[in-house]
């Protein structure tokens, strides 16, 4: 038993497996009982889920406290708000993409369900990476807050317009290097059929898989921003992993709880600009003031008041404002 007690990324063996076993009892639950059938997922079941995660999220605070305390209590939920909101965008994201490729709701799940495991494993290597980088040169917390505020500045500043993705390059690659069908194949990632060249069964992606594979590369993109917050916020490997997988974790929920009423939330972006200026500015302030940290509970309190003024503001921009065209 000794083995538990191993320190990983400096906390014993066990804390880790006791989130991973959380992780993968989630997982199970969700893939082998709730939705083994593949069935159309309504609003009033995405909620219901996305309440469920959000309170396993919190609920997960109290073993933080229980192990390492308030302050570092504060810091975990203000990782977890931080890193719930700003998956936000990639709903808006999945939403284009799951548009372009015309994945029918039903067969949404499949892919986000498998996009989340993906997500899991690559946080994981970004995260242990930056924080071996922190831990040996601190003064990268400060490029990663310049970052921040400019990325932040930026998003403010960003003009409004659709984006085409018949024109991204990375989808426009895919579709040279790989054999794809033209239309979804019920659920199926992989099919075969015969190629229009030699006549032979080949194996063909079908644009669930296309679509799995951009929804992949745009959580790398949005990892960028949100690592990097996240260790402006605290530098334990525990808590950065641990809130960032627990707001993953319902994000597939989230989406089709959001999907339908995106148009509502179409102001967020400032609201989450701002949030980013604020994650990377109190680094300054922090230093500037000669304090070791900013204190974690201004911290949570400043990011909660953000976020329930862009929310309000969105919704009450919004209330009259026609309703687009629905998304498949």
């Amino acid at each position: 038993m000794e083995i538990l007690l191993y320190l990983f990324l400096g906390k014993p063996l066990w804390m880790w497996l006791v989130f991973v076993v959380i992780v993968v009892a989630l997982l199970v639950f969700d893939l082998g009982v709730l939705h083994k059938d593949n069935h159309e997922i309504e609003v009033g079941e995405s909620l219901k889920l996305s309440a469920m995660y959000i309170t396993l999220g919190v609920a997960f605070s109290g073993f933080v406290w229980w192990q390492m305390g308030g302050e570092a209590t504060a810091q975990y939920l203000t990782a977890f708000v931080v890193e719930k909101t700003l998956a936000l965008d990639n709903i808006f994201v999945i939403a284009l993409i799951f548009g372009f490729f015309a994945i029918p709701r039903e067969y949404q799940h499949r892919v986000l369900f498998w996009g989340i495991l993906g997500v899991i494993v690559l946080r994981g290597i970004m995260i242990g990476f930056g924080a071996t980088i922190v831990a040996r040169y601190d003064w990268v917390l400060y490029i990663f807050a310049v970052f921040l505020i400019f990325t932040g500045i930026k998003m403010l500043l960003a003009k409004e317009g659709a984006t085409d993705l018949s024109q991204n390059m990375f989808i426009r690659f895919l579709r040279r290097r790989m054999n794809v069908t033209d239309t979804v194949e019920g659920d199926a990632f992989f099919v075969k059929k015969p190629d229009p060249a030699t006549g032979k069964l080949v194996n063909f992606a079908t644009p669930l898989f296309l679509a799995l594979i951009v929804i992949e590369f745009a959580d790398l993109v949005f990892a960028v921003d949100s690592v990097p917050a996240v260790f402006t916020i605290t530098t334990d490997p525990y808590l950065v992993y641990t809130s960032n997988i627990f707001a993953i974790l319902g994000l597939r929920a989230l989406y089709f709880a959001l999907a339908a009423v995106l148009h509502r939330f179409a102001y967020l972006k400032y609201a989450l600009s701002l949030l980013l200026v604020f994650i990377g500015s109190k680094v300054f302030i922090a230093a500037g003031l000669g304090w070791e940290k900013f204190p974690p509970m201004w911290s949570l309190g400043i990011t909660f008041a953000i976020l329930g003024a862009g929310i309000g503001f969105s919704l009450w921009k919004t209330a009259r404002e026609p309703k687009p065209v629905e998304l498949h």
